[in-house]
């Protein structure tokens, strides 16, 4: 809110102020700040000429934020009028774009990335407590969840003061333990050491130490995901509202067909993967670099599934000692080679999760003014305008057509022609649920909405 000598001069200032920062553009998002909603607080005195306000970004971790706070600076101070500019950074709350039915210990997650590879021994879990500790350096709130009860390697990677889980006895729930401001959850903590039980025994534990657990706000939840695409790691994918995958593989072959069923089943449940890392790679030696595993299996998986983005990590004994020492390699060396890998890769994560955010936020909205429905395309300016009517009469649930049948029970003209949806909320990335007037709640995929469009 602006304050100043008169309305007139107050909302010409304002305006002045924002046309100004509206020059900044979020290379994410490919839109200015000021649409973006990241102008907050405005307050002006134009008798002193000083102007304060706020920058919301979508995350703490974000980061170009310094290069956001010296461009703010620079194009207010330009102003004329202008005398001092006072700019703080802040960060949207943490939550997920969709909390309403998820587990009380998940819902201020605000994403969920997923580091798998479908494989045993090619150093996921290294890449998860690492990008995890990058994540936090970065500015991030950040937790990780060992989700291989069968061989926990948590407790080894890390070394937190306190190495049992608590419970909380009057809630029910699992606190987390702490290392170096990351919080941790794992089996390997329960006192247990690893599990020797059957398949649907471990997916209840796994459920039970994910979701009860008291996680607080995140800005990151990185799951270290069990090797195999079996039950347990479909109860995973179907419990958790994951945002995103990291797939970790080595140079050999072998690792390529097994990493390739792991995409394909993202793939199946509508997560998208963001980046592949190719462990193992290469090492220095004499002034040359080496291919000891050969060439090509993160490329080719970034090549056959579309994955855009594809980080080396080199052969370093001492990213393998600083795993069995209980200090993640980017805490113990900040500024090597394998740390400046995973600052790119953190890099990678934090704007990906950013821009399917923001498509999943804003691809399905309802134009009061119009009364149509509006879909946009992703990575498109392409949008759709959907009659509300027409997207409420397409239901297909089993309250709306018999299951044994086929036959439809929910007719043509039960539906008023004026109806109007009460909100659309995104459901995971893929999906939005619709809440009707009568109460009705319709879940439908994004991609079907296109076929209902007006034109």
């Amino acid at each position: 809110m602006a304050a100043g000598s008169s309305a007139a001069s107050s909302g010409t200032a304002e305006g002045d102020v924002l046309k100004a920062l509206s020059q900044i553009i979020d290379p994410d998002f490919g839109t200015d700040i000021v649409t973006c909603g990241f102008v907050k607080d405005l307050l002006i005195d134009e008798a002193s000429g000083e102007v304060s306000f706020r920058l919301e970004l979508t995350t703490p971790a974000c980061p170009i934020k310094d290069m956001f706070e010296q461009q703010a600076n620079e194009v207010v101070a330009r102003l004329p009028w202008v005398k001092k500019v006072a700019v703080t950074m802040s960060a949207q709350p943490a939550k997920p774009i969709f909390a309403g039915d998820l587990p009380a210990g998940l819902r201020r997650i605000s994403n969920i990335v997923a580091v798998s590879s479908c494989k045993g021994g090619v150093g996921k879990s290294t890449v998860a407590v690492n990008l995890a500790y990058t994540l936090a350096g970065m500015g991030a709130r950040v937790g990780v969840f060992d989700a291989d009860v069968y061989g926990p390697s948590l407790p080894t990677m890390v070394s937190p003061e306190n190495r049992l889980l608590e419970m909380n006895p009057e809630k029910r729930t699992i606190i987390p333990t702490d290392y170096l401001g990351v919080k941790l959850v794992s089996f390997g903590f329960a006192g247990q050491g690893r599990a020797i039980m059957r398949g649907p025994m471990v997916s209840g534990v796994i459920d039970q130490l994910l979701t009860t657990s008291e996680w607080g706000e995140l800005d990151y939840l990185v799951i270290d995901m069990p090797p195999g695409t079996g039950d347990i790691q479909l109860t995973l994918c179907q419990v958790v509202p994951l945002t995103a995958a990291v797939i970790v593989t080595t140079p050999q072959k072998l690792a390529f067909i097994d990493v390739a069923k792991g995409v394909r089943m993202f793939s199946k449940l509508k997560v998208p993967c963001v980046a592949v890392v190719e462990n193992m790679s290469h090492f220095d030696a004499d002034g040359k670099r080496y291919y000891p595993f050969g060439r090509g299996s993160g490329s080719q998986v970034v090549q056959q599934f579309g994955i855009p983005h594809l980080f080396d990590l080199p052969i370093r004994p001492t990213l393998s000692a600083s795993g069995d020492s209980g200090t993640p390699e980017v805490v113990a060396d900040p500024q090597g080679e394998v740390a400046q890998t995973f600052q790119n890769l953190g890099v990678c994560v934090v704007q990906q999760c950013a821009k399917i955010r923001q498509q999943v936020s804003t691809a399905v909205t309802y134009d009061k003014s119009i009364k149509a429905i509006r879909v946009k395309v992703p990575d498109s300016e392409e949008e759709f305008l959907l009659h509300p009517a027409t997207v409420r009469r397409n239901d297909r649930s089993a309250q709306s057509v018999d299951e044994w049948t086929g036959e439809q029970k929910l007719q043509y003209g039960d539906i008023p022609e004026d109806i109007e949806p009460e909100e659309i909320r995104p459901m995971g990335n893929y999906a939005v649920s619709i809440t009707w007037p009568d109460g009705f709640n319709q879940v439908i995929l994004n991609l079907l909405l296109s076929f209902f469009c007006i034109g």
